[in-house]
């Protein structure tokens, strides 16, 4: 589909600049737009490196645990035909804590893993199970606690004074495509058109994990056991000292703030405390634990070196092509097309791609975002729309590709439906946030 998608935005941009006469704009907009994608990827890699980092302390220092022993309960109901002790629930549970910490490297490991033992209790390979569609649909709508680490990155990149901003709104779109995605996936299972049933294709489902001689090693489910990292009483009271400081601050100035506490609270969430404030955090949780906090900022950062090779060829294809759609004027005319339509529901038509692309492909994604925070600026409502989009859901398609691929199952039933419709619940969440927060 994104081979398909580029091809599009770049034949059709020569071709419109070709029948428009603005061949001569996007011959200039090519080579810039590739080059500016590497300076783009040399920003980057600074901030995903402290990012990353500072997550790896927090979670060395005991807030994986928190978060694995905070969703067990909530998983009990949610998969009640999943064995407690099963491996298929310690793997959700890695999967769920790794993906709200925004530790995307360590949960998809874990998700495979987990994809793998649910299908050990289908009784009907081939066929998704309700528990495979459920976690699925989860995973898809990508509810992280943590600040979107990437997109905040390429905002800082792009010259953002507030790149924080997103964070609340895009807690709020992530809630809300959670939220619909696991309701909608609870009522298309009660229906009997979504039943399982029998695999009909003549040739059979691909082998479990465990039956497969050449099958990848997959992570062992290590759920955190045992007591946590023994705390230091003078480190703890040293950041206890240190929060009720931040905190006594920040409520002088929301009491004394000319236009009252809201408008406080939501400018300290929209600009300059919220980094420092997280750095603290996470740093305090390491430390608290006596956690060797450098050693492990180093350890977690250097996977940032890894993402930016990654990510680096994605954004010199797609900024180049979209680079080019724009000059050529075609996006211009798409935009006109849909603006009245768009308008009538407060989204501007400059977001449009970004919305359609996300659920196909997240380096696509990721590049058009880029894109358009370049075109508009990081902090216009624009740019902080297509910043809250960016982290409302997952890459849908290429998320249920990979898993159900892993397992061999050809009848999803009702997942690509409740994925999709968390999809859209993340967008109209999104707007609405960016609305209450930026409009």
């Amino acid at each position: 589909m994104l081979n398909a998608i580029w091809i599009v935005l770049v034949l059709g941009a020569v071709l419109f600049a070709a029948l428009s006469g603005t061949m001569g704009e996007l011959s200039v907009a090519i080579l810039p737009a590739a080059e500016a994608a590497i300076a783009l990827v040399i920003k980057l890699t600074g901030a995903m490196m402290l990012f990353l980092g500072l997550v790896r302390v927090a979670s060395e220092g005991g807030l994986l645990r928190v978060f694995v022993r905070a969703l067990r309960p909530l998983l009990r109901r949610l998969f009640p035909e999943v064995p407690e002790e099963h491996p298929a629930m310690g793997a959700m549970l890695m999967n769920f804590a790794a993906n709200m910490l925004g530790l995307g490297n360590a949960a998809t490991p874990f998700g495979i893993k987990a994809i793998v033992e649910l299908d050990k209790l289908n009784p009907q390979r081939g066929s998704a199970t309700n528990a495979m569609a459920l976690f699925l649909a989860i995973n898809t709508s990508s509810i992280v606690l943590m600040a979107p680490t990437g997109t905040v990155a390429v905002r800082m990149a792009a010259g953002s004074e507030i790149p924080f901003a997103i964070w609340i709104p895009t807690l709020i779109a992530t809630a809300c495509s959670t939220l619909c995605a696991v309701l909608v996936c609870l009522a298309l299972q009660r229906l009997a058109w979504f039943r399982p049933r029998p695999v009909t294709d003549d040739a059979a489902p691909a082998p479990a994990a465990d039956d497969a001689s050449d099958a990848p090693e997959l992570p062992d489910t290590a759920l955190p056991t045992g007591s946590a990292p023994p705390l230091s009483r003078w480190r703890v009271l040293l950041v206890l000292c240190g929060a009720a400081l931040i905190v006594w601050r920040s409520g002088v100035a929301a009491l004394s703030h000319p236009e009252g506490v809201w408008p406080f609270l939501r400018d300290v969430f929209s600009t300059h405390w919220v980094l420092p404030i997280l750095v603290f955090a996470l740093v305090a949780i390491g430390f608290m634990s006596r956690v060797a906090v450098y050693d492990a900022m180093i350890a977690g950062a250097r996977e940032a070196l890894q993402v930016a090779l990654r990510i680096a060829p994605y954004l010199v294809a797609i900024l180049v092509a979209v680079a080019m759609f724009r000059a050529s004027g075609a996006l211009d005319l798409l935009i006109g097309w849909t603006s009245p339509l768009l308008a009538w529901f407060g989204v501007p038509a400059e977001v449009l791609p970004l919305a359609l692309l996300r659920p196909l492909s997240g380096s696509g994604a990721f590049g058009v975002m880029t894109e358009t925070l370049q075109a508009h600026g990081p902090d216009s409502f624009i740019g902080l729309l297509a910043s809250t989009l960016m982290g409302s859901t997952e890459t849908t398609f290429y998320v249920l590709a990979v898993y159900l691929g892993a397992v061999g199952v050809r009848d999803s039933r009702h997942i690509l439906p409740a994925c999709l419709a968390g999809d859209l619940a993340g967008f109209i969440g999104a707007v609405a946030a960016a609305h209450l927060f930026f409009g």
